[in-house]
Protein backbone atom coordinates (compact mmCIF):
# COMPACT_ATOMS: atom_id res chain seq x y z
CA UNK A 1 0.00 0.00 0.00
CA UNK A 2 1.23 3.47 -0.83
CA UNK A 3 0.94 5.10 2.56
CA UNK A 4 1.63 8.52 1.12
CA UNK A 5 -1.71 8.44 -0.67
CA UNK A 6 -4.58 9.99 1.30
CA UNK A 7 -6.98 7.53 2.87
CA UNK A 8 -10.76 7.74 2.94
CA UNK A 9 -12.35 9.85 5.62
CA UNK A 10 -15.00 8.13 7.75
CA UNK A 11 -17.87 10.49 6.92
CA UNK A 12 -18.96 12.60 3.92
CA UNK A 13 -18.53 16.38 3.84
CA UNK A 14 -20.75 18.45 6.13
CA UNK A 15 -21.27 22.21 6.23
CA UNK A 16 -21.34 24.34 9.41
CA UNK A 17 -24.72 25.44 10.69
CA UNK A 18 -23.11 28.32 12.64
CA UNK A 19 -19.79 30.16 12.52
CA UNK A 20 -18.22 33.46 13.44
CA UNK A 21 -15.33 35.26 15.10
CA UNK A 22 -14.95 35.48 18.86
CA UNK A 23 -13.05 38.47 20.24
CA UNK A 24 -10.67 37.07 22.87
CA UNK A 25 -8.69 40.25 23.58
CA UNK A 26 -8.02 43.66 22.08
CA UNK A 27 -5.82 42.13 19.37
CA UNK A 28 -7.15 38.68 18.49
CA UNK A 29 -10.44 37.39 17.06
CA UNK A 30 -10.58 33.61 16.66
CA UNK A 31 -12.66 31.90 13.98
CA UNK A 32 -15.04 29.17 15.17
CA UNK A 33 -17.67 26.94 13.58
CA UNK A 34 -20.11 24.21 14.56
CA UNK A 35 -21.51 21.43 12.39
CA UNK A 36 -23.27 18.10 12.84
CA UNK A 37 -25.98 17.64 15.47
CA UNK A 38 -26.63 20.81 17.55
CA UNK A 39 -27.82 18.56 20.40
CA UNK A 40 -25.03 16.02 19.95
CA UNK A 41 -21.99 15.16 22.04
CA UNK A 42 -19.61 18.15 21.78
CA UNK A 43 -16.22 17.38 20.25
CA UNK A 44 -13.48 19.99 19.80
CA UNK A 45 -10.95 19.56 16.98
CA UNK A 46 -7.50 20.99 17.75
CA UNK A 47 -5.38 21.62 14.67
CA UNK A 48 -1.64 21.20 14.39
CA UNK A 49 1.21 23.55 13.81
CA UNK A 50 0.92 25.67 15.85
CA UNK A 51 -0.37 27.92 13.10
CA UNK A 52 -1.72 25.37 10.62
CA UNK A 53 -5.45 26.15 10.94
CA UNK A 54 -8.48 23.93 10.31
CA UNK A 55 -9.83 22.51 7.03
CA UNK A 56 -13.30 21.31 5.99
CA UNK A 57 -11.98 17.74 5.92
CA UNK A 58 -11.47 17.86 9.68
CA UNK A 59 -15.24 17.75 10.18
CA UNK A 60 -15.30 14.37 8.44
CA UNK A 61 -13.64 12.51 11.31
CA UNK A 62 -16.95 12.64 13.21
CA UNK A 63 -20.45 11.24 12.76
CA UNK A 64 -22.57 14.37 12.19
CA UNK A 65 -25.65 12.62 13.59
CA UNK A 66 -23.91 11.91 16.91
CA UNK A 67 -21.51 14.80 17.49
CA UNK A 68 -21.72 18.55 17.76
CA UNK A 69 -18.51 19.18 15.80
CA UNK A 70 -16.60 22.29 16.90
CA UNK A 71 -13.61 23.61 14.98
CA UNK A 72 -11.65 26.77 15.70
CA UNK A 73 -8.54 28.38 14.28
CA UNK A 74 -6.04 29.23 16.99
CA UNK A 75 -4.62 32.75 17.35
CA UNK A 76 -3.06 33.92 14.10
CA UNK A 77 -3.98 30.71 12.22
CA UNK A 78 -6.46 29.96 9.44
CA UNK A 79 -9.32 32.45 9.38
CA UNK A 80 -8.50 33.99 12.77
CA UNK A 81 -7.51 37.64 12.80
CA UNK A 82 -4.99 39.18 12.55
CA UNK A 83 -3.41 36.47 10.46
CA UNK A 84 0.08 35.18 11.36
CA UNK A 85 0.12 37.39 14.47
CA UNK A 86 2.54 36.24 17.21
CA UNK A 87 1.86 39.01 19.71
CA UNK A 88 -0.05 37.77 22.79
CA UNK A 89 0.19 34.26 21.36
CA UNK A 90 1.25 31.61 23.88
CA UNK A 91 0.02 28.23 25.07
CA UNK A 92 -1.65 29.88 28.06
CA UNK A 93 -3.49 32.25 25.73
CA UNK A 94 -4.77 29.34 23.62
CA UNK A 95 -5.94 27.41 26.68
CA UNK A 96 -7.81 30.50 27.87
CA UNK A 97 -9.32 30.94 24.38
CA UNK A 98 -10.65 27.39 24.50
CA UNK A 99 -12.36 28.08 27.82
CA UNK A 100 -13.85 31.30 26.50
CA UNK A 101 -15.10 29.48 23.40
CA UNK A 102 -16.61 26.70 25.53
CA UNK A 103 -18.52 29.24 27.60
CA UNK A 104 -19.58 31.20 24.51
CA UNK A 105 -21.00 28.06 22.86
CA UNK A 106 -22.71 26.91 26.06
CA UNK A 107 -20.77 23.63 26.25
CA UNK A 108 -20.57 21.95 29.65
CA UNK A 109 -18.01 19.28 28.67
CA UNK A 110 -16.42 18.20 25.42
CA UNK A 111 -14.31 15.46 23.85
CA UNK A 112 -10.89 16.72 22.69
CA UNK A 113 -9.44 15.46 19.38
CA UNK A 114 -5.94 16.71 18.53
CA UNK A 115 -2.89 15.68 16.57
CA UNK A 116 0.74 16.85 16.60
CA UNK A 117 0.68 20.29 18.25
CA UNK A 118 -3.04 19.65 18.73
CA UNK A 119 -2.13 16.79 21.09
CA UNK A 120 0.11 19.17 23.07
CA UNK A 121 -2.65 21.73 23.40
CA UNK A 122 -5.22 19.07 24.33
CA UNK A 123 -3.02 17.87 27.20
CA UNK A 124 -2.30 21.42 28.38
CA UNK A 125 -6.00 22.31 28.36
CA UNK A 126 -7.03 19.04 29.96
CA UNK A 127 -4.58 19.44 32.82
CA UNK A 128 -5.87 22.97 33.44
CA UNK A 129 -9.58 22.16 33.01
CA UNK A 130 -9.98 18.43 33.60
CA UNK A 131 -13.62 18.63 34.70
CA UNK A 132 -14.53 20.12 31.31
CA UNK A 133 -13.15 17.11 29.40
CA UNK A 134 -15.09 13.98 28.40
CA UNK A 135 -11.97 12.29 27.05
CA UNK A 136 -9.18 12.53 24.49
CA UNK A 137 -8.31 11.22 21.03
CA UNK A 138 -4.64 12.11 20.48
CA UNK A 139 -2.42 11.51 17.45
CA UNK A 140 1.25 12.13 16.63
CA UNK A 141 2.21 13.02 20.17
CA UNK A 142 4.36 16.10 20.80
CA UNK A 143 5.28 16.97 24.39
CA UNK A 144 7.31 20.10 23.66
CA UNK A 145 10.57 18.87 25.17
CA UNK A 146 14.06 20.09 24.32
CA UNK A 147 14.84 16.76 22.66
CA UNK A 148 11.81 17.00 20.37
CA UNK A 149 12.61 20.57 19.35
CA UNK A 150 16.25 19.68 18.65
CA UNK A 151 15.09 16.67 16.61
CA UNK A 152 12.89 18.82 14.38
CA UNK A 153 15.45 21.54 13.79
CA UNK A 154 18.63 19.46 13.57
CA UNK A 155 18.52 15.73 14.19
CA UNK A 156 15.89 14.92 11.56
CA UNK A 157 18.76 15.16 9.08
CA UNK A 158 19.75 11.65 10.21
CA UNK A 159 16.76 10.24 8.29
CA UNK A 160 15.84 13.10 5.94
CA UNK A 161 19.23 14.55 4.94
CA UNK A 162 17.99 15.92 1.61
CA UNK A 163 15.08 17.78 3.19
CA UNK A 164 17.26 19.11 5.99
CA UNK A 165 19.98 20.20 3.60
CA UNK A 166 17.44 22.24 1.63
CA UNK A 167 16.15 23.75 4.89
CA UNK A 168 19.67 24.64 6.00
CA UNK A 169 21.07 25.82 2.67
CA UNK A 170 18.22 28.26 2.18
CA UNK A 171 20.19 30.44 4.61
CA UNK A 172 23.58 32.07 3.96
CA UNK A 173 26.40 29.89 5.29
CA UNK A 174 27.30 32.40 7.98
CA UNK A 175 23.80 32.04 9.57
CA UNK A 176 23.54 28.25 9.58
CA UNK A 177 24.91 27.87 13.10
CA UNK A 178 21.56 28.99 14.57
CA UNK A 179 18.79 27.93 12.19
CA UNK A 180 15.90 28.99 14.40
CA UNK A 181 17.17 32.52 14.99
CA UNK A 182 17.99 33.00 11.32
CA UNK A 183 14.57 31.78 10.18
CA UNK A 184 12.73 33.85 12.80
CA UNK A 185 14.46 37.04 11.68
CA UNK A 186 13.12 36.44 8.17
CA UNK A 187 9.69 35.09 9.12
CA UNK A 188 9.02 38.09 11.37
CA UNK A 189 10.01 40.60 8.70
CA UNK A 190 7.23 42.85 7.39
CA UNK A 191 8.72 42.56 3.90
CA UNK A 192 6.86 39.87 1.93
CA UNK A 193 9.91 39.41 -0.27
CA UNK A 194 11.78 38.28 2.85
CA UNK A 195 9.19 36.34 4.87
CA UNK A 196 7.41 34.49 2.08
CA UNK A 197 10.43 32.54 0.73
CA UNK A 198 11.47 31.68 4.29
CA UNK A 199 7.96 30.44 5.08
CA UNK A 200 7.88 28.24 1.98
CA UNK A 201 11.27 26.76 2.85
CA UNK A 202 10.15 26.00 6.41
CA UNK A 203 6.88 24.42 5.28
CA UNK A 204 8.60 22.40 2.54
CA UNK A 205 11.02 20.92 5.05
CA UNK A 206 8.24 19.85 7.38
CA UNK A 207 6.03 18.50 4.61
CA UNK A 208 8.80 16.36 3.09
CA UNK A 209 9.14 14.54 6.41
CA UNK A 210 5.42 14.21 7.17
CA UNK A 211 4.52 11.02 5.29
CA UNK A 212 5.98 7.54 5.17
CA UNK A 213 6.42 7.77 1.39
CA UNK A 214 6.96 10.96 -0.63
CA UNK A 215 3.81 13.00 -1.24
CA UNK A 216 4.37 15.93 -3.64
CA UNK A 217 0.76 17.10 -3.20
CA UNK A 218 1.28 17.53 0.53
CA UNK A 219 4.51 19.47 -0.06
CA UNK A 220 2.79 21.77 -2.54
CA UNK A 221 -0.21 22.26 -0.28
CA UNK A 222 1.87 23.20 2.76
CA UNK A 223 4.07 25.60 0.79
CA UNK A 224 0.99 27.53 -0.33
CA UNK A 225 0.14 30.37 2.09
CA UNK A 226 2.71 29.06 4.60
CA UNK A 227 3.43 32.22 6.59
CA UNK A 228 1.10 31.60 9.55
CA UNK A 229 2.36 28.05 10.02
CA UNK A 230 6.05 28.91 9.74
CA UNK A 231 6.02 32.18 11.71
CA UNK A 232 3.87 30.89 14.60
CA UNK A 233 5.62 27.53 14.74
CA UNK A 234 9.06 29.18 14.92
CA UNK A 235 7.74 31.55 17.60
CA UNK A 236 6.54 28.63 19.74
CA UNK A 237 9.70 26.56 19.23
CA UNK A 238 11.87 29.52 20.23
CA UNK A 239 9.97 29.67 23.54
CA UNK A 240 9.92 25.89 24.18
CA UNK A 241 6.18 25.84 23.44
CA UNK A 242 5.71 28.10 26.50
CA UNK A 243 5.90 24.97 28.65
CA UNK A 244 8.33 23.99 31.39
CA UNK A 245 10.53 21.00 30.56
CA UNK A 246 8.55 17.84 31.29
CA UNK A 247 5.46 19.81 32.35
CA UNK A 248 2.89 17.71 30.51
CA UNK A 249 4.15 14.37 31.82
CA UNK A 250 4.31 15.73 35.37
CA UNK A 251 0.73 16.94 35.10
CA UNK A 252 -0.80 13.62 34.07
CA UNK A 253 -2.33 13.05 37.49
CA UNK A 254 -5.03 15.60 36.64
CA UNK A 255 -6.44 13.57 33.72
CA UNK A 256 -5.38 9.95 34.21
CA UNK A 257 -8.90 8.92 35.19
CA UNK A 258 -10.35 10.26 31.91
CA UNK A 259 -10.74 7.95 28.89
CA UNK A 260 -8.13 8.39 26.17
CA UNK A 261 -6.97 6.79 22.93
CA UNK A 262 -3.47 7.52 21.62
CA UNK A 263 -2.68 6.86 17.93
CA UNK A 264 0.91 7.04 16.72
CA UNK A 265 2.54 6.36 13.35
CA UNK A 266 5.54 4.04 13.81
CA UNK A 267 7.61 6.08 11.34
CA UNK A 268 6.52 9.56 12.35
CA UNK A 269 9.58 11.72 11.64
CA UNK A 270 8.08 15.05 12.73
CA UNK A 271 6.91 13.79 16.14
CA UNK A 272 8.94 10.61 16.77
CA UNK A 273 7.29 7.71 18.56
CA UNK A 274 9.42 8.09 21.71
CA UNK A 275 7.11 10.86 22.96
CA UNK A 276 3.98 8.74 22.44
CA UNK A 277 5.67 5.86 24.23
CA UNK A 278 6.48 8.11 27.19
CA UNK A 279 2.93 9.40 27.33
CA UNK A 280 1.46 5.90 27.15
CA UNK A 281 3.63 4.77 30.06
CA UNK A 282 2.64 7.81 32.08
CA UNK A 283 -1.01 7.10 31.21
CA UNK A 284 -1.39 3.31 31.49
CA UNK A 285 -5.18 3.61 31.56
CA UNK A 286 -5.16 4.99 27.98
CA UNK A 287 -5.54 2.77 24.92
CA UNK A 288 -2.37 3.08 22.82
CA UNK A 289 -2.21 2.04 19.16
CA UNK A 290 0.89 2.14 17.00
CA UNK A 291 0.13 2.24 13.27
CA UNK A 292 2.87 0.09 11.69
CA UNK A 293 2.79 1.63 8.19
CA UNK A 294 2.38 5.36 8.81
CA UNK A 295 4.34 8.54 9.30
CA UNK A 296 3.06 11.82 10.70
CA UNK A 297 0.10 12.83 8.55
CA UNK A 298 -3.40 12.18 9.91
CA UNK A 299 -4.55 11.27 6.40
CA UNK A 300 -2.36 8.22 5.82
CA UNK A 301 -4.63 5.17 5.46
CA UNK A 302 -3.58 3.26 8.58
CA UNK A 303 -3.79 6.35 10.77
CA UNK A 304 -7.21 7.25 9.36
CA UNK A 305 -8.51 3.78 10.19
CA UNK A 306 -7.17 4.00 13.73
CA UNK A 307 -8.67 7.45 14.28
CA UNK A 308 -12.02 6.32 12.87
CA UNK A 309 -12.01 3.41 15.31
CA UNK A 310 -11.14 5.74 18.18
CA UNK A 311 -14.03 8.09 17.43
CA UNK A 312 -16.42 5.14 17.08
CA UNK A 313 -15.28 3.89 20.48
CA UNK A 314 -16.19 7.23 22.02
CA UNK A 315 -19.60 7.06 20.33
CA UNK A 316 -20.26 3.94 22.40
CA UNK A 317 -18.79 5.47 25.54
CA UNK A 318 -20.67 8.78 25.12
CA UNK A 319 -24.16 7.86 23.88
CA UNK A 320 -26.44 10.44 22.36
CA UNK A 321 -29.11 11.76 24.71
CA UNK A 322 -32.60 10.44 23.97
CA UNK A 323 -34.02 13.91 23.31
CA UNK A 324 -31.23 14.68 20.84
CA UNK A 325 -31.90 11.41 19.01
CA UNK A 326 -35.61 12.16 18.76
CA UNK A 327 -34.94 15.53 17.16
CA UNK A 328 -32.98 13.98 14.29
CA UNK A 329 -34.55 13.06 10.95
CA UNK A 330 -34.59 9.34 10.21
CA UNK A 331 -31.87 9.58 7.57
CA UNK A 332 -29.47 11.23 9.98
CA UNK A 333 -30.06 8.55 12.59
CA UNK A 334 -28.65 5.96 10.19
CA UNK A 335 -25.73 8.06 8.99
CA UNK A 336 -22.93 5.82 10.32
CA UNK A 337 -21.26 4.26 7.30
CA UNK A 338 -21.40 0.52 7.17
CA UNK A 339 -18.02 -1.00 7.77
CA UNK A 340 -16.77 1.56 10.28
CA UNK A 341 -15.75 -0.03 13.56
CA UNK A 342 -18.35 0.17 16.32
CA UNK A 343 -15.88 0.36 19.16
CA UNK A 344 -12.24 0.21 20.05
CA UNK A 345 -10.99 -3.25 21.15
CA UNK A 346 -11.17 -4.10 24.82
CA UNK A 347 -7.96 -3.41 26.67
CA UNK A 348 -7.39 -7.09 27.45
CA UNK A 349 -7.96 -8.36 23.89
CA UNK A 350 -5.66 -8.10 20.86
CA UNK A 351 -6.63 -5.20 18.60
CA UNK A 352 -7.27 -5.51 14.87
CA UNK A 353 -4.23 -5.14 12.62
CA UNK A 354 -2.10 -6.84 15.24
CA UNK A 355 -1.73 -3.93 17.64
CA UNK A 356 -2.02 -4.89 21.29
CA UNK A 357 -4.00 -2.90 23.79
CA UNK A 358 -1.85 -0.92 26.18
CA UNK A 359 -0.80 -2.02 28.70
CA UNK A 360 -2.38 -5.35 29.66
CA UNK A 361 -1.75 -7.59 26.68
CA UNK A 362 1.94 -7.09 26.05
CA UNK A 363 4.48 -4.39 25.45
CA UNK A 364 3.00 -0.99 24.68
CA UNK A 365 2.47 -0.54 20.96
CA UNK A 366 3.75 -4.01 20.08
CA UNK A 367 2.48 -5.89 17.02
CA UNK A 368 0.89 -9.34 17.15
CA UNK A 369 1.13 -11.32 13.85
CA UNK A 370 -1.65 -13.81 14.65
CA UNK A 371 -4.02 -11.04 15.66
CA UNK A 372 -3.07 -9.20 12.49
CA UNK A 373 -4.29 -12.08 10.32
CA UNK A 374 -7.58 -12.24 12.18
CA UNK A 375 -7.95 -8.50 11.79
CA UNK A 376 -7.35 -8.74 8.02
CA UNK A 377 -10.14 -11.26 7.68
CA UNK A 378 -12.61 -9.08 9.55
CA UNK A 379 -11.60 -5.99 7.59
CA UNK A 380 -12.08 -7.74 4.24
CA UNK A 381 -15.70 -8.37 5.16
CA UNK A 382 -16.15 -4.79 6.36
CA UNK A 383 -14.62 -3.36 3.18
CA UNK A 384 -16.93 -5.47 0.99
CA UNK A 385 -20.02 -4.26 2.84
CA UNK A 386 -19.00 -0.59 2.68
CA UNK A 387 -17.81 -0.47 -0.94
CA UNK A 388 -20.88 1.28 -2.38
CA UNK A 389 -21.18 3.80 0.44
CA UNK A 390 -17.47 4.53 0.32
CA UNK A 391 -17.62 5.35 -3.38
CA UNK A 392 -20.13 8.11 -2.68
CA UNK A 393 -17.94 9.65 0.02
CA UNK A 394 -14.61 9.19 -1.80
CA UNK A 395 -13.75 12.85 -2.30
CA UNK A 396 -10.23 14.29 -2.54
CA UNK A 397 -8.68 14.67 0.89
CA UNK A 398 -6.47 17.64 1.79
CA UNK A 399 -3.37 16.98 3.84
CA UNK A 400 -2.19 18.45 7.11
CA UNK A 401 0.69 18.17 9.52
Amino acid sequence: MNSSAPGRLPYPPVEPYASGHLEVDELHRIYWETSGNPQGVPVLFLHGGPGAGCMPAHRQFFDPAHFRIILFDQRGAGRSLPKAEIGANTTAHLVADMERLREFLGVEQWLLFGGSWGSTLALAYGQAHARRCLGFVLRGIFLGTTDEIRWFLHDMKMLHPEAWRGFCEFLPEVERGDLLTAYRSRLNSENAGVHEPAARSWARYEARASTLLPNPELVGGMEHDALALARIEAHYLAHSLFLAEGQLLRGMGAIRDLPAIIVQGRYDMVCPIAAADELARAWPEAYYEVVPDAGHSAFEPGTLRALAGAVEAFKQLLPLAAEAQQDLPQKAKRSRRRGTPKSQPDADKPADDGKTAHPRSGAAGSENPSAREAGKSRRRGARKKSKDAAAKADTPVPQEI
